[in-house]
C-alpha cells in the first residue's frame, strides 16, 4: 500500500451526526490532497442490537449528499468475523491474550482487595462457563499516544487492567475489532471526535500485541451548541439529514462544517471545496469544543444561494420540493418565481413558503387575515388596486408597479397601506415574495380572481 490511509468509521446506530460528518469532512479532505492517498469506509457494527441496516443506508445517503466519496468499502465489521477470529487465535495461542471469568464487579473487589491499582486475571480453560478473553498488558513500560491535535499522552500499563477483548462466544469487542481492521486496512491516521480518546490506550495494546504498526492519531473537539453544552437534536438541526431537509445547500454545510474547530486565517470565512483540500490541515485545528451555530450556517447559505446562477437555483429548488413533497416542482413558472425571492431567503426550504402561493390554491393565515383585513379601508384599497390592474397593457412587474404607485398616490395612502391588503388577498399571507412579483408571477387574470374572492370574503 503507498500512500496515506485515512477512514470513517461510523457506528450505524442512526443518522449521520453533524460531529460525524465534520469527522468524514476532514477526512475527506486530507485524503484528498494526493492521489495517492486514501480514505477508507468502515461500518463499525459490532453493536448487533442498535445497528440496522436502515441506519447504514441513511449514513451513505448523507455522505453522497454531502459529496463525500470514498476510495475503499463500505466495509461492515459483522462481515469481518474470520479475520477477527484468525487474531484472536493467535493471540491466545502466544499468551497475548487468555480466557478470564472475572466479571465487573469481580474485577472491581479483586482490585479493592489488591494492594496494586490494575486487574489481572487467572486464566481458564476455554469453554469454562462465563469466560471472555483478556488482553494481557503489559508490566513494564507505557503506551504512548502520539496525537497530532492533543499532543503526546503516556500511560503506564502497570496502572491498566487487562482487558476483554471478546465475548464467550468468541465475537470481537469494538477496540479489538476497530484494532484489527486498522491494522489489515494499512490505515496510517485516525482522525475521529476525541469521545473516543479513551479508547486509544487499549488499541493501542491489540496493535501491540499483533505487532502492527500504530497509526497517527489526531482527536477532534466535540461540538457543542450555543448555550455551551454538547449538540444534540434539542439545538435545532442535529444531522446531516436535518440539515439536508431544512433546505441548505451541500457546499454551505460543506464550508462551515471545515470551520468547526478549524481556520486558515482570522479574515477567510468563504471556501470553494478545492480551496479547503488544499488549505486544510490538522496542524489549524484547535483543541477546544467548536460551537455550531445555525444562525451562522443559515448566512453563509444565504450567501451561497446569492452566488448561484438563478437556473441553477431553480434546479435545486425544483429538487427540493419533490423530495419534501412540495406541490409545484413542475411548475413552468418556478424559475420566475425562484428569481423573485433569491435574494431574500437563507434556504432553499424558505422559496416554497414565499412562493408556494402561485403553484397551489390560496390558504388564508386567519391571523393575517384579521390584522390586514380589519384595518379601515383596507376594501377600498383592494378595489382601487383591481380597477387599475385591469387596465394595464403589460402585466409585468415594471406595469404593476407603477399602476399600483399610482394608486396609493391617488388615495393618500402610504404604499403599505395598499400592499399588505393586496397581499394577503393574493397568497393569504402577510410575507411572500415582492408584491409586483407575487402579481407579474400570478399573471392577471388569476390576480384579479383572488382580489375579488378577498372582497367578497370582507363584504360577507
Amino acid at each position: 500500500m503507498s500512500g496515506h490511509r485515512f477512514r470513517f468509521a461510523p457506528s450505524p446506530t442512526g443518522f449521520l451526526h453533524i460531529g460525524g460528518a465534520r469527522t468524514a469532512l476532514y477526512n475527506w479532505l486530507l485524503a484528498r490532497k494526493s492521489s495517492q492517498d486514501a480514505v477508507v469506509l468502515r461500518l463499525e457494527d459490532t453493536d448487533r442490537e442498535r445497528s440496522t441496516d436502515e441506519a447504514i443506508a441513511q449514513i451513505l445517503e448523507a455522505l453522497e449528499w454531502l459529496g463525500l466519496d470514498w476510495d475503499e468499502g463500505p466495509y461492515r465489521q459483522t462481515q469481518r468475523s474470520e479475520r477477527y477470529a484468525d487474531h484472536l487465535d493467535r493471540l491466545l495461542s502466544s499468551g497475548a491474550a487468555y480466557w478470564d471469568t472475572a466479571g465487573a464487579k469481580d474485577v472491581k473487589r479483586a482490585k479493592e482487595a489488591g494492594e496494586g491499582r490494575r486487574y489481572r486475571g487467572e486464566p481458564v480453560p476455554e469453554g469454562t462457563p462465563g469466560a471472555a478473553v483478556r488482553l494481557r498488558v503489559p508490566d513494564e513500560g507505557e503506551t504512548i499516544v502520539r496525537d497530532v491535535i492533543r499532543g503526546e499522552s503516556r500511560f503506564e500499563n502497570a496502572l491498566l487492567d487487562d482487558f476483554v477483548i471478546a465475548r464467550a462466544d468468541r465475537s470481537p469487542l469494538y477496540n479489538f475489532a476497530v484494532a484489527v481492521d486498522d491494522s489489515e486496512m494499512g490505515i496510517t491516521h485516525v482522525v475521529r471526535g476525541d469521545d473516543h480518546l479513551s479508547n486509544t490506550p487499549r488499541q493501542l495494546l491489540v496493535l501491540g500485541a499483533l505487532g502492527a504498526d500504530a497509526p497517527l492519531y489526531a482527536h477532534l473537539p466535540l461540538l457543542h451548541g450555543t448555550d455551551g453544552k454538547p449538540l444534540s437534536k434539542r439545538h435545532g438541526a442535529a444531522s446531516v439529514q436535518d440539515l439536508r431537509d431544512a433546505g441548505y445547500l451541500q457546499e454551505a454545510v460543506r464550508n462551515y462544517l471545515a470551520l468547526l474547530g478549524w481556520g486558515y486565517d482570522a479574515e477567510t470565512t468563504f471556501f470553494t471545496t478545492e480551496e479547503l483540500v488544499e488549505k486544510f490541515s490538522l496542524e489549524r485545528v484547535s483543541r477546544s469544543p467548536a460551537v455550531f451555530d445555525e444562525q451562522k450556517l443559515s448566512w453563509m447559505n444565504g450567501h451561497y444561494i446569492r452566488e448561484l446562477d438563478p437556473d441553477e437555483l431553480a434546479r435545486r429548488t425544483a429538487e427540493y420540493m419533490e423530495r419534501e413533497g412540495i406541490p409545484g416542482a413542475g411548475h413552468p413558472q418556478l424559475s420566475q418565481a425562484v428569481a423573485a425571492v433569491q435574494d431574500k431567503v437563507s434556504t432553499l426550504g424558505e422559496i416554497p413558503r414565499l412562493v408556494g402561493f402561485a403553484f397551489a390554491p390560496i390558504e388564508i393565515d386567519q391571523a393575517a387575515w384579521d390584522k390586514v383585513m380589519g384595518k379601515d379601508g383596507a376594501p377600498e384599497a383592494l378595489a382601487a388596486a383591481r380597477e387599475s390592474l385591469v387596465t394595464i397593457e403589460r402585466f409585468d412587474e415594471e406595469q404593476v408597479e407603477q399602476a399600483l404607485r399610482g394608486v396609493a398616490e391617488r388615495l393618500g395612502v402610504k404604499p403599505g397601506a395598499l400592499f399588505q391588503p393586496l397581499r394577503v388577498a393574493l397568497t393569504g399571507r402577510r410575507v411572500s415574495a415582492g408584491i409586483f412579483e407575487s402579481l407579474a408571477l400570478l399573471g392577471r387574470e388569476e390576480s384579479l380572481k383572488r382580489i375579488d374572492a378577498a372582497l367578497a370574503r370582507l363584504r360577507s
